[in-house]
This record gives C-alpha cells, structure tokens and sequence, in this order.
C-alpha cells in the first residue's frame, strides 16, 4: 500500500497524518487514497490501450458516490447487480451505456430501470431469467441485449464463499448446457444475443484458471459462431487478486503481465480465425481497484489481559469489516502512531455483542487506550458490506487527496437508523 506510509513516526494516507483524520472526523472511519484509486484503474486501462476492451469496476466492491464518480471521469464502465447500483452510477454521472448488469435474480422492476436506461448487456444466468427478460422487453416495445454467464466449471482455488465457477455454485448456466441455452436466446423475439460472459471466482493470485476458463469460451464462441449466432464482446469477468500481507500468501500476478498473457491468447486465436473477427473484450475488476486505496482506522478503547487470550478492544466492529468473521479474512493491523516497549499478541476485537466479533488474531502490538490502529487494504467489501447490527451507525467515508481531506459520507446516527420505523398506535 505505497501511498500508506511512516512520515515521522505516523501512518500517513498521502500527506495527511491519519491521526488528524481521527481528530476532525472521528472513529472508526473508512480512508481513501484518490492517488492509489486512479493509479489502480490506470492499471487497468494502459493494459488495454489500443484495444477494443472496456474495464468495467465491479460495483459491489465499493459504490460510493465519490469512487464511482472518480472512476466514470477516467472513462470506466460498471458492473452492476442490482437496480440500486445502476441508480448509484447515474446518480454519479456514470455512463449506463458502459453498463453489464449482472446477477441471479433480475426483478422486473430492475430490467425495466435497466431497459429505460439503454444499458449495455444483461448477462443472464438461466433460462427463466431469459424469458423474463423477453416478456418485459416486449411490453416496452424494446429489445434487450444479453450475453450468457457460462460456467466453465473451474477451480479458482480460492475461498468457497468467492468461487462462482464450478458446477455446485448457483451461478451461470452449465458449460454443457450452453449451446441450447444460447439457441433458446437467439431465437426468442425481443432479445439480441450479443456476448458472453464468464466469472469464475473472487482473489484469483494465480492466472492458470483465467486462462483455462478463457479457451473453454473460445470453443463455445467458434461453434456459436458456426451456428449463426455472432459474439461481439467477451467478458472474462474479475477476480484479480490483492496481497492482504499474510505470512507465507504467494502474490498476485501483476495486473499488466495478467491482461498482458489473457491478450496473447486472444490474438492468437484471432489470427487462427480465417475472418480475423475482431471481439470486444470486457473486464470487471472491482477488489483490484479499491482494496489497496482504504484502510479502515479505529480507536483503541480497552486492553483486557487474559489467561489464554489478551484482547485489544476497539471502537470499529464486524458490523464496520465483515470480512474476518465472513471468511475468516486476514487482514493487516497497524498502529497509527507505533510505542516503544515489548509488543504484548492481542486479538483485535469490536464491542458487538458476538464472539465472531474480532478484526485480527494474534497480532503483535505495543499500544495503550486510546490509540489508533489501521485494519489495512480495507478498501474493497468494507462498507458495501456493512450493516446496523446493534443499531451501530455505519463508519464515516473520507478520500484524501495530497493534504485535503474530503468526506463523502458522514457517520450515521442512531436516530438516522430508525427514522423509517413507525409505532403501532
């Protein structure tokens, strides 16, 4: 996390001292790097560069208004998985004709708001949503774009909470089953069948599985093809790894050498082609972009030794980071201001009424009441993933920009979390 870093024994984010942000906007508190944000997309985008790509962010890794915002204006696309995140895009100044809406259950009401909207493509993951998505496009005098989630059914070798590739996983229609699914499309009357789509899993650190779900796409897009039934765009979908910082984790594959080899093997196959068709490629990174720009600082508010465990009892909770309790996710801790003296091993807890509740185990650290601690790499399915448990108001949001501090979402209040709540008279 190159723009985290010491400046004169304090944590910084860019220029600004994380303590400063604790003293105006208190705890805990979701911090941004813009520089980090613009530097992971650019990523991204000199990769494609000179292609007919699209890098479309995953929105459910982070949707605040100012990220999305910040992303839009470097000409980025979205992937969506509901109506709420299309109306976040809008509300952003995003493009919905650079929209892949994805997702198992498409209510009506969100295809007609996607519809309305001229979104690019619907990828659709079964046959029932594709007649759904038929009947409402005719009852609006339009036709939908579709691409088909295929299940290649590959090990991303990672996490089973985040693998949405293989056979048991509820994703996509099954690779055998995709050439009849893809019939049944071409041939309904308000759909325009137009790519494919595929996404194999979340955390991927190694680019074998990537590669192997990608040539599977390429066989069923020549007998598609065959067939009549033209793809003009593939979207190999997401799940580009980070390093969280544990020990002994292998680190990802950098993200230009990872879109760098996905190419190779596109051109090669395009040169194999005797049309040499060209396919627009899409992309949906979502963690790849904004795990590495937050960090996610609270304050200590008790140590409590114990016989078996000590506890570092802090103001942040599993309602803030649901990522520990969830997966079992290791997530880097570093105090903001680092003491001399012995470092006593805590488990770095929340105040929520839960023994789930814990951030970090076993952490080596030399702090006191009242200091401030940052849970690292924090920026991706921190506060998307947040809730009101124990009628907490969620975490303050700021991006840091150089030495200005912006808020992009004030700290919610108690009184804000039952404002829609009525008695019963």
């Amino acid at each position: 996390m190159s723009h985290f870093s010491y400046q004169a024994g304090v944590l910084h984010a860019e220029s600004t001292p994380l303590s400063r942000i604790a003293e105006e906007f208190g705890t805990p508190a979701y911090v941004y790097s813009k520089a980090a944000l613009l530097e992971n997309f650019a990523a991204y985008a000199d990769a494609c560069r000179g292609r007919d790509a699209l890098v479309c962010y995953a929105m459910k890794a982070n949707s605040n208004l100012a990220i999305v915002d910040l992303l839009a204006r470097e000409g980025a696309g979205f992937d969506i998985v509901s109506g709420g995140e299309l109306l976040r895009v809008l509300a952003a100044g995003g493009d919905p004709g650079k929209v892949i809406f994805s997702g198992v259950g498409k209510t009506v009401a969100e295809m007609r708001l996607a519809l309305e909207h001229g979104i690019l493509c619907f990828n659709v993951e079964s046959i029932p949503e594709l007649h759904r998505l038929d009947q409402v496009a005719g009852s609006m005098g339009k036709r939908a774009p579709v691409s088909l989630r295929v299940n290649p059914n590959v090990d991303a070798k990672t996490h089973p909470y985040i693998a949405t590739g293989l056979k048991a996983n509820k994703f996509g229609v099954a690779f055998d089953d995709a050439l009849a699914t893809y019939r049944t499309a071409s041939a309904l009357p308000n759909l325009d069948v137009v790519g494919i789509d595929c996404h194999i899993g979340s955390q991927l650190l190694d680019d074998a599985p990537l590669l192997e779900a990608l040539d599977k796409l390429i066989e069923l897009i020549d007998t598609l093809d065959s067939e009549g039934i033209h793809i003009h765009h593939l979207d190999i979908g997401g799940g580009i790894g980070v390093d969280y910082g544990a020990a002994g984790d292998k680190p990802p594959v950098p993200v230009g050498d990872y879109l760098g080899r996905l190419f190779a093997r596109i051109d090669a196959w395009r040169a194999a082609r005797h049309d040499g068709k060209a396919v627009k490629v899409i992309f949906e990174p979502g963690r790849s972009i904004v795990a590495n720009t937050g960090v996610l600082l609270t304050a200590i508010e008790f140590l409590k030794p114990g016989e078996e465990k000590s506890f570092c009892i802090v103001d942040a909770a599993m309602n803030d980071l649901m990522r520990p309790t969830l997966y079992g996710a290791w997530m880097g801790v570093q105090a903001v201001a680092p003491r001399e003296g012995k470092p006593v091993n805590y488990d770095v807890v929340g105040p929520v009424c839960e023994s789930g509740d814990w951030l970090a185990r076993d952490r080596e650290l030399s702090v006191e009441p009242g200091d401030l601690l940052a849970v690292m790499t924090a920026g991706a399915y921190g506060m998307t993933m947040a809730s009101n448990y124990n009628t907490r108001g969620r975490a303050a949001e700021v991006i840091v920009d150089g030495d200005a501090v912006h808020l992009v979402r004030k700290r919610e209040e108690p009184a804000d979390l039952f404002a829609l709540e009525s008695m019963l008279k």
